[in-house]
């Protein structure tokens, strides 16, 4: 009875699938967040253009 519960348990992989799954989740969030670290700076100039382009067109006068 024992040695078939042991045995029962080295065979599941339930376990190890969740770890895998853990692990890959953790690699695609280091990722992003690398990826959206190196962009930050151009993202912030772009947003900074665009605004300054919509203040710039809502104030000058209407044709």
């Amino acid at each position: 009875m024992c040695r078939s519960y042991i045995e029962n348990i080295a065979k599941d992989e339930a376990g190890a699938t969740a770890i895998e799954y853990g692990l890959i989740a953790a690699l695609v969030s280091v990722a992003a967040i690398s990826a959206l670290g190196a962009m930050g700076g151009s993202l912030v100039s772009i947003f900074g253009t665009v605004s300054t382009e919509l203040s710039s067109a809502v104030a000058a006068p209407a044709p």
